[in-house]
């Protein structure tokens, strides 16, 4: 074996070794949404990425804007539950994905609606018809969506998430299911 194979067949060797090495620290970086059941899988995923409580401040971020509306509110004022709706669709969107495809898919719908919606309703907010018929449109797509959602991981756990927005006391071992 000349010096140029076994130089070769170090470099190889080495890079398996760091190959391996890596492939056993990334397993123990995986979640326990990785693992176990789907139920298990989503169930984890909801508690973790407060799911229940994402899906339900949009619900209430969309309450927020239709009753601003109804209330005949200052155009300030509406933009800045329009500003918190679109933001909070952004928070929930960087919880995903979720060990569900389907689910991620859902969700992710959602939260891009709510996120168009809330940004067509600031822009529109006072002088623009047109964006926000465009937003009313969306709020009322995001609630339809949601509860899809909503049903996926009812359909996958067998449970129905709490969409309580409510904080529970530290330390507290609160069931995201409202079980």
């Amino acid at each position: 074996m000349g010096s140029f194979t076994r130089a070769r067949l170090r470099v190889v060797g080495a890079t398996f070794a760091v190959m391996s090495l890596a492939s056993v620290a990334l397993a123990g970086c995986s979640g326990q949404e990785q693992s176990g059941t789907p139920a298990q899988q989503v169930s984890v995923w909801v508690a973790g990425a407060g799911a229940g409580s994402s899906i339900g401040t949009i619900e209430v971020d969309i309450k927020n804007v239709d009753l601003a509306f109804s209330q005949h509110d200052p155009s300030g004022q509406i933009r800045s539950v329009c500003a918190l709706l679109a933001s909070d669709a952004g928070i929930g969107n960087g919880n995903l994905p979720t060990p569900d495809q389907e689910l991620s898919n859902d969700l992710s719908t959602a939260y891009a609606t709510a996120y168009d919606a809330g940004t067509d309703c600031y822009k529109g907010a006072g002088s623009n018809s047109k964006l926000l018929a465009t937003s009313a449109a969306g709020r009322t797509r995001t609630n339809t969506q949601l509860t899809t959602a909503l049903d996926r991981i009812t359909s996958i756990t067998g449970h129905v998430p709490s969409t309580t927005t409510t904080t529970a006391p530290l330390g507290s071992n609160v069931d995201p299911f409202g079980n």
